[in-house]
């Protein structure tokens, strides 16, 4: 199936259950593919060439979602643009895949003149929820245009979506995911969820990412996404019981402060099934208190851009062993067994597939495995080894399967569910005229799974302080980037010629632990 079949699925079989609610009201599966049928016809009318990108640049909101679709039925490849991050670095991802119209939330309304200037290929830009906004609103764009149901030959390899992921060099690749991709995301959690009716999924986090996935694989058995506008931990713990919520997905960071918000008692969680975490490790002590407050209903996703959400799955079964018998409690820092649909073994440097217990790089194949990076066959190549996907991510795997993530191969951070490129945060950091030198890690933090943390030399004779550096780095790249904390070093340990030794660097924060991720 194609990925817009399992939407219409929905719309066949539940045309009257809410597809997304905003908490306030709710668009029908029926309107929802009527509104997606307008937006489609609307971009086949601006001569846009089958397979050309068009962006969605949008906090959570529901249009985004009929935009979205709007632009994969039309047969154009979706570019989800992440609202939290920089203008600068969006720029920087259009630029790169060469968008051609953007979908925007008034919330950045203020940016647009900067885009559009910035941007060579943009020819379109149309505000979704706000008419008159420098340019056509989505409903003004979309009047007296045809509503009946545009049709394209499309293929299962096909490219509907295309993300971005910097790895771990800081600059950004277009991941080209096709309709057979997301076929398999969808059927792994199919089969994973077994839905005792319609699910309401509660999406707070961004549906540019894992949530956005989740919401996906909802469509066709008829989920109803209520969509909040920011992961607030009170609203979602609101949500799930006002809405009845079943599903879920939400980083670590977000769980941890759910869990200590002074209302987390006040709320009847019972309808919830399916809990799902992932993008960071989950400190054991705290998967243990949700299961105790959200029930046995925690499941793990590992993957990355490249295959999303499939690699590993700890399901809710998995968990519940896991807690009730010790011999079997260490599966809790496990990332589970490989997905149904999926292949994942550990590999060494050469290639060779290793046996049990021993550690080396976690590869992944299957249908769920990108079709590579966009305009960038050099990069492609380099993450693909005797047909199977290089995760760059260190682990082993036990005799029953269950995959352990013991290290990361190059220094990318994952705070609180988002990659953070050190060279990045190095780059501001050294523009400040004390800093002689720097090094940025990610160390341990139960809130953000690792925090970023900045280790400086200073100059000679002078002085900073932490909350400068810190400010500093919030207005250039944003609060996400910036530091967590700074440590003033008289010395960064180097190699004999001259290389920062960030392995040791990272080892005095991480000492004792049984990971260091």
């Amino acid at each position: 199936m194609l990925l817009i079949d399992y939407f219409d699925k929905g719309a066949e079989v539940f045309p009257g259950r809410s597809l997304v609610h905003d908490g306030e009201r709710g668009w029908s599966y029926a309107e929802m593919k009527r509104l997606t049928h307008r937006i489609a016809n609307g971009l086949i009318r601006q001569d846009l060439q089958v397979g050309a990108p068009v962006a969605t640049y949008s906090p959570n909101h529901p249009l985004s979602v009929a935009c979205q679709y709007g632009i994969i039925r039309a047969g154009l490849v979706w570019v989800p643009i992440n609202a939290r991050n920089s203008v600068h670095d969006n720029i920087e991802v259009m630029k790169l895949l060469g968008v051609q119209c953007l979908f925007f939330h008034s919330a950045i309304k203020a940016e647009i003149d900067r885009i559009r200037a910035a941007v060579p290929t943009l020819r379109h830009c149309i505000c979704m929820d706000e008419e008159n906004l420098q340019g056509p609103g989505l409903e003004q764009w979309m009047t007296d245009g045809p509503t009946d149901e545009p049709y394209f030959a499309r293929s299962p390899q096909d490219v509907v979506s295309m993300p971005t992921t910097s790895g771990t060099t800081g600059k950004p690749k277009g991941v080209m995911l096709t309709n057979e991709n997301w076929e398999a995301m969808v059927a792994t959690y199919q089969i994973v969820m077994r839905h005792e009716g319609p699910p309401v999924h509660i999406v707070a986090a961004p549906l540019t990412h894992a949530a956005g996935y989740l919401c996906a694989t909802l469509l066709s058995v008829g989920g109803t996404n209520v969509i909040l506008p920011h992961p607030d931990p009170g609203l979602i713990l609101e949500a799930i019981d006002r809405h009845k919520g079943s599903a879920l997905f939400l980083p670590p960071t977000v769980i941890y402060s759910m869990l200590s918000h002074p209302k987390v008692g006040d709320f009847d969680y019972s309808s919830l099934r399916f809990f799902l975490y992932g993008g960071a490790p989950m400190s054991v002590q705290k998967l243990r208190e949700a299961m105790q407050r959200f029930g046995p209903v925690m499941a793990q996703t590992y993957g990355q851009t490249e295959a999303p959400m499939t690699a590993t799955l700890l399901t809710p079964r998995d968990h519940v062993e896991a807690l009730e018998s010790p011999e079997l409690s260490k599966r809790l820092q496990s990332a589970g067994r490989e997905g149904p649909l999926v292949r994942t073994r550990i590999m060494d440097d050469d290639g060779r597939l290793l046996p049990t217990g021993e550690r080396g790089e976690v590869v992944c194949r299957g249908s769920v495995v990108m079709k590579g990076y966009y305009n960038n066959p050099q990069a492609t190549a380099e993450v693909s080894t005797n047909g199977w996907h290089r995760t760059g991510d260190i682990g082993m795997t036990d005799k029953d399967g269950f995959v352990y993530i013991v290290d990361r191969k190059k220094d990318m951070i994952i705070s609180g569910g988002f990659n953070v490129y050190p060279t990045e945060v190095e780059q501001i950091l050294w523009t400040h005229p004390s800093v002689q030198d720097c090094a940025v890690i990610g160390a341990p933090d139960d809130k953000w799974g690792e925090a970023v943390t900045a280790i400086v030399e200073l100059k000679a004779g002078v002085t900073a302080t932490e909350a400068e550096l810190i400010a500093l780095c919030k207005e250039r790249i944003g609060s996400v980037k910036a530091p967590k904390r700074v440590e003033f070093w008289a010395a960064l340990p180097r190699s004999a010629v001259g290389k920062v030794l960030k392995r040791e660097i990272r080892r005095k924060f991480w000492e004792g632990r049984e990971r260091a991720i």
